[in-house]
């Protein structure tokens, strides 16, 4: 497998313009509270226990209001029921979720975020500048179906696995990389947070931070380890990723850049011309003499 690490003045320069125009993240302490509780255990490979070391959930408090009165969040919110959990099972499309993505897309395109990402692809010539058409290509990278499991039909797609989660042969979770879909998980007590993620002091978390490394239990199955933004909008994590997407034809695409105070990692799988998968990994926070 093919892996680039690169880092790139330009692409670090264009993912903090998108971080200062993201007026939409919530803020911590104020539009949620979070409680890091214990540094996390190590998962065996292909096991199912994990030692819990967060008794309380991640999630103390989220302004509901501002998920249901924000545009992109209650479009984004209204996507999460429409996948069938497992790999292998083939997704049934109903023209009302046609028209949730549809709506959904339209709602991104009307954030500074969106269009600022636009503006940059279109200048690199990787996206058409044609709204219409950049909305296509949203489309495809996100929401196109594909074969997941080879034994199914089409069972999967960029936004049900980064977004929403999915699960491999009843004893993985795979993808579910998202905040808002977590915290909703966790207040119908589907996930088990389990504690965070972190090598040494440098990552150590806290929680006034934007990205984490998390294990959790989704529905009994473990899930060692996963990145994950917190508090971010949405139209901010599908504005990055589909930049990274685009920057390489490889099967894999790896950057490292510093966002804000954090130096991450931003993995981008290929499947085809959408999205395998995408997510975070926290190398380091707290940078601000960096």
């Amino acid at each position: 497998m093919a892996k680039s690490q690169q880092t790139s003045k330009e692409l670090t320069e264009i993912l903090n313009q998108l971080w200062s125009l993201d007026t939409n993240r919530l803020k911590p302490g104020t539009d949620y509270i979070i409680s890091l509780q214990g540094k996390a255990g190590y998962v065996a490979q292909g096991s199912n226990w994990a030692r819990d070391r967060a008794r309380a959930p991640l999630f103390t408090y989220v302004n509901e209001d501002k998920l249901k009165s924000i545009e992109t969040y209650a479009h984004f919110i209204n996507l999460l029921d429409n996948y069938e959990m497992s790999t292998g099972v083939s997704e049934t499309v109903t023209s009302e979720e046609l028209q949730e993505n549809r709506l959904f897309i339209d709602s991104l395109m009307k954030t500074d975020v969106m269009k600022v990402a636009h503006k940059y692809l279109v200048r690199k010539g990787q996206a058409s500048s044609d709204p219409l058409q950049f909305k296509k290509q949203l489309y495809d990278i996100w929401f196109r179906l594909y074969h997941r499991d080879r034994s199914g039909g089409e069972d999967s797609c960029g936004f049900e696995h980064v977004f929403v989660g999915e699960t491999k042969n009843g004893q993985e979770v795979m993808g579910l990389h998202n905040w808002i879909q977590f915290y909703l998980q966790e207040k119908h007590n589907h996930v088990d947070y389990k504690g965070y993620k972190a090598r040494d002091n440098k990552d150590t978390p806290d929680e006034d931070d934007h990205v984490l490394n998390l294990q959790f239990s989704w529905k009994g199955l473990v899930k060692p380890i996963g990145g994950s933004f917190i508090g971010v909008s949405p139209e901010f994590e599908v504005a990055l990723f589909t930049i990274i997407f685009f920057m390489s034809t490889e099967k894999m695409t790896s950057v490292v850049v510093k966002i804000h105070e954090y130096v991450l990692e931003l993995v981008v799988y290929r499947h085809g011309r959408s999205i395998g998968t995408s997510f975070p990994k926290l190398l380091s926070s707290n940078n601000r003499d960096l």
